[in-house]
Order: structure tokens, then C-alpha cells, then sequence
């Protein structure tokens, strides 16, 4: 085995001329066009320039003919990119800003007749708005910026980022940073239509109000110490609006439907405070779907919504679930996929 300059390893002896090994060459090609055969050079080339001349030389086979088609010529709802990420400026609901990781899907339509997409010029579409202040509007001029550039009907967009909340505690008076994973959705659809959607996830805590009521039994007529079991859950809240709606509003929704939010900065008091909280809002899963569907109707400015919420049961070994949605006509369903109730349970 002989080692080139290059680092590349070959079997056997070197070729006189070339000092490259010939042996694969004439086993492939035969021994007569192999004479005149020349491994490529493996030297990256420094020097190169890529100008339009040299550019058009290049292969393009997404936007080649249809016969290179491979399958079923038909048409597909979405393709594109998921999960790139780059800084992006967000207008908070107190008129501040802020800058956050944000990781984007980007996706579009592709018709029938079409071999594939230039996905490089998703992200490049992006970036042309990247130093611009994110809202619902902004993911529109990009989705219409995603259909020009690339010749499709129906454009979504996706951004997932950790949007944080300054929290006060229950009773020390100290404050800090709850976190929440968010997820924009803006749809463009082939008519001319703007959906939008925003995916909030809230954590809260969930006490039995079964095992709340044996333990007072045990303790009435048995005087035996007991803890009912609580456990960490999370609803994932879904909703369509038309009007503007900020992420503060959602989790002020959400706070005030089921209380007992996860804290970030606890002292003794704090934790005696969250103790009675959960004595005072006891809840089921279904409790805690059918509070939040309240809160959410009464806020006029949500035309649609679904909840999705995971109790991550510290008595069971398995989470207790529930769905709910608004029920209008052609708006969310219930069917829910095995990788959502798996993205909001233990955390």
C-alpha cells in the first residue's frame, strides 16, 4: 500500500509515468482505453474564478426536464428545508425588541411536471430580510419573496425559538426568566390567502384531585401522612388569529386558565405558595383542556385554536392526554401525531 502527497492510499505499485496506480483503471475500462486514462488531480483549486460563463457550465438538474423525473409525476404539497439557523430580531409586545436563535423550516408547493426546487434559494430568500424586525407581516413579505424566487403557488414558513418572560415569584419578591418554546407558522397560499398560526407551549403543574381526596382520607380516619402526586405537564397551545396577538397575551391566557405555572426563582415561602396553589387548583387533564378552551374563547381576536395537553404522571408509568379544539368548520382537527404527544411530555 503506497501513500500519494494527496493522502490518498493505493493498492499495489505505482504507474511509472503518472506515479498513480493504473490497475483499477484497467480493470474498468479494459486495458487499451486505459492508456489513456489520467486520474483527476486532487489539488483543491485557490485560483478558480466562478463567473457567469463558468456558473452556466454547471450541471442543474433540479430544473432539468421532467423525463428526469424519478417516480409518480405528481405533484408535492411541501419541500424545502428544516431546521437552519440564524439570530433574528423579534418586536416584543412593550415595543421593545429582542434577538434570539431561531431555527426555520421553509417549504413550498411543486408542481407536477417539475424535477425539484433550488433549496439554496430558500435560505437565501430569508436572508434577505435577516437584519429586519420579525412579526407576522415581515413572514409574509418573505413567503411572497420564497414564491417569487422560486416559481411555486403555496409557500410556509416556520420559526421555533425559546421566548422568555421575566416571571415574579409567589411571595419573596424575587423575579426571574421562564422560558417558552414558540413556533410562528405563516402559510401563503396559491390564492393569495395569509394564514397565521403561533404554537405556544406552556408548563404547568397538575395535582390529582383523586389522590388529593384518599390522602384526606387517609389522614381522617386513619391519621396516616400522605402527598397526593402532582407532576410536571405541558399544553401546547395552537392558535389562528387575524388580528395582532403577542405571545405575552397568550401566556396571560394560559396563566389565568390553570394557575399553576411552573416557577423559576423559589425560596421557602415560594414553595409553601406553590403547594397551596396546587391544593386550590386541582386538575385532571380533562380540567385543564376544558379551562384553557374557556379563556380561549373569550378572546375575540383568536379565530381558531387547538390544545394539545400531556400529563407526565408521577404515579403511572405512562402520561394521561387530551385534545380539544374550537370545532368550526374547516378549522383544526383532532387527530394528533405519535410525535407531538412525544414532544410534550417529559421534560
Amino acid at each position: 500500500m503506497v501513500k500519494n502527497d494527496n493522502g490518498y492510499e493505493w493498492l499495489g505499485e505505482d504507474d511509472e509515468l503518472t506515479g498513480e496506480k493504473d490497475i483499477v483503471a484497467r480493470e474498468i475500462m479494459g486495458e487499451e482505453y486505459s492508456k489513456s486514462y489520467f486520474p483527476p488531480t486532487r489539488i483543491y483549486d485557490d485560483n478558480i474564478k466562478a463567473d457567469k460563463k463558468y456558473i452556466s457550465s454547471l450541471p442543474d438538474l433540479q430544473n432539468g426536464p421532467s423525463s428526469l423525473i424519478q417516480g409518480a409525476a405528481v405533484p408535492i404539497q411541501q419541500v424545502g428545508i428544516h431546521n437552519f439557523k440564524l439570530p433574528l430580531t423579534y418586536k416584543k409586545r412593550n415595543g421593545k425588541t429582542i434577538e434570539l436563535e431561531t431555527s426555520v423550516t421553509g417549504s413550498v408547493s411543486l408542481e407536477a411536471h417539475k424535477k425539484g426546487i433550488n433549496m439554496s434559494r430558500i435560505m437565501r430568500s430569508f436572508y434577505d430580510h435577516k437584519d429586519e424586525t420579525f412579526s407576522m407581516d415581515k413572514i409574509k413579505d418573505v413567503l411572497e419573496t420564497y414564491r417569487n424566487n422560486l416559481k411555486c403557488f403555496d409557500s410556509r414558513i416556520m420559526l421555533k425559538i425559546s421566548y422568555p418572560i421575566k416571571q415574579n415569584s409567589l411571595r419573596s419578591g424575587l423575579e426571574g426568566y421562564q422560558y417558552y418554546d414558540v413556533v410562528f407558522e405563516g402559510d401563503l397560499t396559491k390564492d393569495g390567502e395569509f394564514k397565521k398560526y403561533i404554537h405556544f407551549d406552556f408548563v404547568y403543574s397538575s395535582a390529582c384531585p383523586c389522590s388529593f381526596e384518599l390522602s384526606e382520607h387517609a389522614e381522617k380516619y386513619r391519621n396516616r401522612a400522605t402527598v397526593p402526586h402532582s407532576q410536571r405537564s405541558v399544553a401546547r397551545v395552537s392558535v389562528k388569529f387575524d388580528d395582532m396577538l403577542w405571545i405575552e397575551d397568550i401566556q396571560e391566557l394560559c396563566l389565568a386558565a390553570l394557575q399553576t405555572e411552573t416557577q423559576v426563582m423559589v425560596k421557602r415561602e415560594d414553595e409553601q405558595a406553590f403547594a397551596e396553589k396546587n391544593g386550590a387548583y386541582l386538575k385532571f387533564v380533562e380540567d385543564a383542556v376544558r379551562l384553557l378552551y374557556q379563556k380561549l374563547s373569550d378572546e375575540s381576536r383568536i379565530k381558531d385554536f387547538k390544545i394539545v395537553a400531556s400529563h407526565n404522571e408521577s404515579l403511572h408509568s405512562h402520561n394521561a392526554v387530551s385534545v380539544i379544539v374550537k370545532g368550526i368548520e374547516g378549522g383544526f382537527t383532532a387527530g394528533v401525531t405519535r410525535d407531538v404527544f412525544e414532544s410534550t411530555g417529559l421534560r
